[in-house]
């Protein structure tokens, strides 16, 4: 008799390289995630300086409502690859969290082959395009007297992209190999 643990089957340990793949992306979710989460303290900044100049000193600012808008965008964008390695996207998990791994891998395996991929790539694609077009253009907002350049805000949206299409390709792999395996990676 062999033992369940070396022999291949359902209990055997994922591939090494398998999972080396997929651990080296979550880290690198993980640490985007760390680095992203700091957009928030000039975001506070901003903000409260505004405030402390509008309501304290009667002097509003041109350029907080650009610079908060533009930094939040990013944080929240930037953000959501973080956010899909922790599963905080939604998803229906009344029914979800009675399904075993293997039909939770099923489900999410297709629905990332054949709605997340697609849509992610599209998303690149569309917003890689703008964002050229604003560097081509050396873009500037037209919202306020202050002006300030788009591109660099533009460009947030392909990166955001990649960052949610390579963290999409080791949730896929999680969720293929808890379809074929029957339990998680």
């Amino acid at each position: 008799m062999t033992d369940p643990l070396h022999a291949g089957g359902a209990g055997a340990a994922p591939p090494a390289a398998l999972l080396a793949f997929v651990r080296g992306i979550d880290r690198l979710a993980v640490g985007c995630g760390y680095l992203f989460c700091w957009l928030a303290i000039p975001l506070v900044l901003c903000l409260t300086y505004e405030v402390i100049a509008r309501y304290a000193f009667h002097a509003p600012t041109i350029w907080a409502f650009d610079i908060t808008y533009m930094l939040y965008g990013s944080h929240f964008m930037l953000g959501a690859a973080y956010a899909l390695y922790r599963g905080a996207h939604i998803r229906t998990d009344v029914f979800y969290q009675n399904w075993s791994y293997r039909t939770r891998g099923l489900v999410d395996a297709g629905l990332y082959l054949f709605f997340f991929f697609p849509g992610m790539i599209f998303f690149f694609w569309m917003g890689l395009q703008e964002a050229l077009h604003a560097i081509d253009i050396r873009e500037v907002s037209d919202q306020s007297p202050w002006r300030p350049p788009l591109y660099p805000f533009k460009t947030v949206i392909p990166i955001a992209a990649v960052l949610l299409i390579v963290q999409g390709t080791s949730e896929f792999l999680k969720a293929a190999y808890a379809a074929m395996k029957g339990r998680p990676l």
